[in-house]
């Protein structure tokens, strides 16, 4: 397992600009796939949902989404 996060974004998704506007303002260290340029990587992701952001925590946690909003 990773030892940051992992999410999964679109390029353009205004939850998924809001998650990395947060995260970067808060020094959050994360790995983004974005799921829009790789159908290998849009397919791992349809297998935890079917909507971005999709946040895979180090502990195997999944999240969905970002305080309240998807894309």
């Amino acid at each position: 397992m990773a030892d940051i996060p992992v999410v999964y974004t679109l390029t353009v998704c205004p939850a998924c600009d809001a998650l990395r506007a947060s995260w970067k303002r808060q020094g959050i260290e994360y790995q983004e796939i974005r799921v829009d340029q790789s159908q290998d990587d849009l397919d791992i992701a349809l297998d935890y949902a079917d909507t971005v952001p999709i946040i895979i925590h180090p502990d195997g946690r999944v999240e969905v989404g970002f305080e309240g909003m998807t894309g």
